[in-house]
């Protein structure tokens, strides 16, 4: 099972711009995508929940499945249109999912028992949370070509 550095690892080994295999993102936003989702899990970022509280326990069981994340699945919080860039590079952008990545598992070494809302999943724990992140991260790299 890949951590969430490895698979950081594998959006810094790209020497080029890869283009999407499905949605409407490119490298850029998908990495800007990624930096809000662990922004949120490190706590910095506070969202809601938008998913009615009786579907919860369905999605959780899903999301600790080996089920992936679908794909073309339409952000809550994003809709249909994208999001400005936040920063003027891809380099940039990569810079802050680094910082973002170190503060969450700075967090979560302090303390482990932390829980963040999840605008899809509701409260996640660590272990949820990893397992997001992972299932997220592969997400995102599949749908660039880059796993």
């Amino acid at each position: 099972m890949k951590n969430i550095d490895e698979l950081f690892i594998c959006i810094t080994n790209v020497g080029y711009e890869p283009k999407a295999l499905w949605g409407k993102m490119s490298f850029q936003h998908m990495i800007e995508h990624l930096t809000q989702s662990v922004r949120i899990s490190n706590g910095k970022l506070t969202v809601a929940c938008n998913t009615p509280e009786e579907k919860l326990p369905t999605l959780k069981r899903i999301l600790m499945s080996e089920r992936p994340l679908p794909k073309n699945f339409i952000n809550p919080i994003i809709g249909e249109n994208l999001l400005p860039l936040e920063y003027s590079s891809i380099v940039e952008a990569i810079s802050a999912l680094r910082v973002e990545i170190d503060d969450y598992k700075n967090l979560l070494k302090e303390k482990p028992e932390s829980i963040f809302v999840n605008p899809t999943f509701g409260s996640l724990n660590k272990e949820e949370w990893e397992v997001f992140h992972r299932k997220h991260f592969l997400h995102h790299l599949s749908q660039f070509g880059l796993v």
